[in-house]
């Protein structure tokens, strides 16, 4: 449905298709040639008549006229379900260069517009210039089937396709493009492997016998719960209108007793205003919920996956449409350049693969905020609208400033943030420390430290990063004992002279970086202790010299780890004191902030994860328990902390494992340490077991961060694949965040945040340049870019000789 605007179709795919197209046009005009590789599949079966199948008939017989192409579809040619289809320019474009027959009906019979609609508790909110483009699904078809006839595709409309073994015995090529419901892919499930996840929203595909003016969200507060709208125009005098909400509102309602006309009627009533009191109309529409489709492969021998029986995206970010005519492109192209259909096979699926994974990482991210939608009602409404519109990551701040400057404006001031100030730039309030932006330097283990006390690597790297014009530089986990280092070469704070050591860093970031705040991670290693330098062996045991290991349960990290000793009540007294030792330390060096380190595995955090918590007695067992060690740290070391400085708690908001810590307990965890006074939560997530399995992406630990702010009511640093400023401004002014942390960038960029302020040409108090570097804040000239341009162009004149 609402596509995103970023390219889906491989490097080149419509280029190459093009130009074998313009090849096989001037072949015609002669007798038929032989393939000029005969590993070419020459007769091909289709399963599936819907676009993807039907486009992909059409693209093959147009490459090779020869070709015997046979199109099955269980249906009738006008038998389809929805209404309007959603195309993004990209995909439109990869139809021009590859069919312009096609594109031009195509185009006859686009409806366009470039609104957004929010309306939310009686207000509506307009964002500008997305540029949809949408036509009846019925009038797709009609022009595809059109083409494949024209073109001598056969298509079999009511018939049922032979046995996907059978099939694959009679063609060369079997593409099943059949769907959710793939028999063809079910047929040969042990090879494809496919993992089909079930969602918590109910939606109905219904229309209207008008069109919309814009796409429009409405978003309808009910006794039972909250609804939402969906609705876009796809002709002159229609619109689709997808009604969704979540499982338990759609029982509360009734839904589940009603049939097709009174669910239809029922829709309407809920959503009179945004009809304006008309009604809606359905065909063949069904409560359904949304499924993830994804595949470990997408071909076996000859048969080969495409559209919804490989791969499906949620409809609100792009429909499955949009997926299926890319599938065809790329697979066209690639058995066209490739030597063998083997090869051809291979070929399209690495070049999908990545961008499917992609958009379904968006679609996933879309979805859930819908589904999590109360979750926001209670936003101002201009950030409610901005949230919705940046739900899947792909739509930023600066691409929908770009799109409307006015509407993003008028966030930006709702937020706060000054004329000319971008979010991210904004001041920010712990306790008694005000950060004068948004930015945090992560903390990041150097191991670099000698017995624990860190040397001159340690002043240059968290000054230079002091310069750089970050609010808040952390420190890497700072130990509280030599027994609870990850490594030899971790830093501690559990003697004097490693105080003492942090005082001559805190000076030198206070005195030449004034603004800028630094703060302590305190931690203890736990059962992932006496291990290698990272770049000796990342959890490798040290081969020599170990030293001994605590744990909350006596359980290895991973085989070939150290087994630890189970703590004693006795010795969680000793550590509780450790750690109060060191936070006085830290006070005493000058920190401006404390966090507590409970995630990623290390000891506090093996409290936490019942799977690395196996305790019978008070420190074990209910989550309440397994809290209890942790909680009793904290206090202990907010006792002795100063009292105006904040102090943070850095958590593993899941361990991306079954039976570990799960998002409602990572609620739960975040809500007693705010009880107890922290000041903000800092979520991340796993690295508490080794075998666990993160679904990575661009900022993929934020939704984490973003529940925890919402329903535990706790200020949040959000940590994870954050790179851009760009995402840094989307996070903060979505409200998904509070605060942002990026390790990699600053490693990459120590000025980060100073570049990021220059690149947006912002020169206000959140980003001062030290006095010696200002000469640098402006990008370098890079060669000459003032030669004269040509003024003149003549025509019909003989040239100078």
């Amino acid at each position: 449905m609402l596509s995103s605007r970023g390219s889906a179709v491989g490097p080149g795919a419509r280029g190459r298709v093009d130009q074998r197209l313009r090849r096989g046009a001037r072949a015609t005009t002669t007798a038929p040639q032989p393939p000029a590789k005969t590993s070419h599949p020459l007769h091909a079966a289709i399963v599936g008549g819907g676009p993807g199948g039907l486009y992909t008939a059409a693209l093959l017989k147009r490459l090779a006229p020869d070709r015997d192409i046979t199109v099955y579809e269980r249906n009738a040619p006008d038998d389809t379900f929805g209404f309007g289809v959603v195309l993004s320019d990209e995909t439109l474009g990869g139809i021009e260069h590859a069919d312009p027959v096609v594109y031009e009906a195509l185009k006859r019979d686009f409806v366009r517009w470039d609104d957004i609609d929010i309306v939310h508790r009686g207000t509506r909110h307009t964002s500008g210039g997305h540029r949809f483009a949408a036509l009846g699904r019925r009038r797709l078809l009609e022009i595809l089937h059109t083409r494949c006839r024209d073109l001598g595709v056969e298509l079999r409309f009511g018939t049922e396709a032979p046995p996907p073994d059978e099939l694959a015995r009679t063609y060369d090529l079997v593409v099943a493009a059949d769907g959710v419901h793939s028999t063809t892919r079910e047929a040969h499930r042990d090879v494809f492997r496919p993992q089909v996840t079930g969602h918590r929203c109910r939606y109905i595909w219904l229309a209207a016998d008008f069109a919309f003016d814009a796409f429009r969200f409405e978003i309808a507060e009910t006794e039972h719960g909250v609804m939402q709208l969906h609705g876009y125009p796809y002709a002159p005098d229609a619109s689709t209108v997808i009604v969704e909400m979540r499982e338990e509102v759609w029982h509360a309602a009734g839904f589940d007793e009603l049939d097709e006309p009174e669910s239809t009627a029922r829709c309407a009533k809920i959503f009179a205003d945004a009809l304006g009191g008309r009604p809606l109309r359905s065909n063949k529409s069904a409560w359904t919920t949304f499924r993830t489709v994804v595949n470990e492969h997408w071909s076996h021998g000859n048969v080969v996956l495409l559209g919804d029986a490989a791969h499906t995206a949620h409809f609100s970010i792009g429909s499955g449409t949009k997926l299926a005519v890319e599938d065809a492109l790329a697979l066209a192209a690639c058995l066209e350049e490739q030597p063998t259909l083997q090869a051809a096979l291979g070929a399209y699926e690495a070049e999908r693969r990545p961008v499917v994974a992609s958009t379904q990482r968006a679609a996933k991210a879309s979805l859930e905020w819908f589904e999590d939608l109360d979750r926001y009602l209670g936003q101002p409404p201009r950030q409610f609208a901005f949230n919705l519109l940046t739900r899947s990551r792909r739509v930023t701040h600066d691409n929908l400033r770009l799109r409307d400057a006015d509407f993003t404006g008028a966030v930006e001031r709702e937020f706060g943030c000054p004329p000319g100030t971008p979010p991210m730039f904004t001041p920010f309030r712990l306790r008694g420390l005000t950060l004068r932006n948004r930015v945090v330097v992560s903390p990041m283990d150097m191991y670099s430290a000698t017995d624990g006390v860190p040397g001159d690597f340690h002043l240059v790297h968290l000054g230079a990063r002091a310069l750089g014009g970050a609010a808040l530089v952390m420190t890497e986990m700072v130990c509280v004992s030599a027994e609870g280092r990850i490594t030899p070469g971790c830093a501690g704070l559990y003697t004097g002279p490693q105080g003492e050591a942090w005082r001559r860093i805190t000076d030198f970031v206070h005195a030449e970086a004034p603004g800028t705040a630094i703060g302590v991670q305190l931690g203890h290693s736990g059962r992932k202790g006496s291990t290698r330098l990272m770049w000796e062996g990342m959890d490798e045991p040290l081969p020599e010299d170990n030293w001994p290991l605590v744990a909350p349960s006596p359980l290895p990290y991973r085989p070939g780890s150290q087994t630890p000793r189970e703590l004693s009540r006795e010795q969680l007294t000793d550590v509780r004191k450790q750690f109060t030792a060191a936070a006085v330390r830290a006070a005493g060096a000058g920190f401006d902030l404390l966090e507590l380190h409970c995630a990623h595995g290390y000891l506090l955090s093996g409290f936490l994860s019942p799977l690395t918590n196996h305790r019978t007695d008070a420190y074990g067992g209910s989550p309440e328990n397994r809290l209890r060690f942790p909680l009793e740290v904290f206090d202990a070391v907010r006792e002795v902390w100063p009292d105006e400085r904040p102090m943070t708690v850095r958590v593993s908001a899941t361990d991306w494992a079954e039976g570990g810590t799960s998002a409602d307990e990572a609620v739960e965890i975040a809500r007693a340490f705010a009880a107890h006074g922290a000041d903000a939560i800092d979520v991340s997530t796993g690295q508490v077991v080794a075998g666990e399995r993160p679904e990575f992406g661009r900022s993929y630990q934020t939704p984490y961060a973003d529940r925890i702010r919402h329903e535990a009511d706790v200020p949040v640093i959000a940590v994870g694949a954050i790179s851009s400023w760009d995402d840094v401004n989307s996070l903060i002014l979505a409200g998904r965040t509070d605060l942002c942390a990026l390790a990699r960038p600053h490693l990459y960029d120590p000025h980060w945040t100073l570049h990021a302020a220059a690149e947006q040409g912002y020169e206000g108090p959140g980003a001062g340049w030290p006095a010696p570097y200002r000469a640098g804040s402006r990008p370098p000239r890079a060669g000459r870019t003032d030669a004269p341009k040509p003024r003149l162009t003549l025509h019909g004149r003989a040239q100078d000789v």
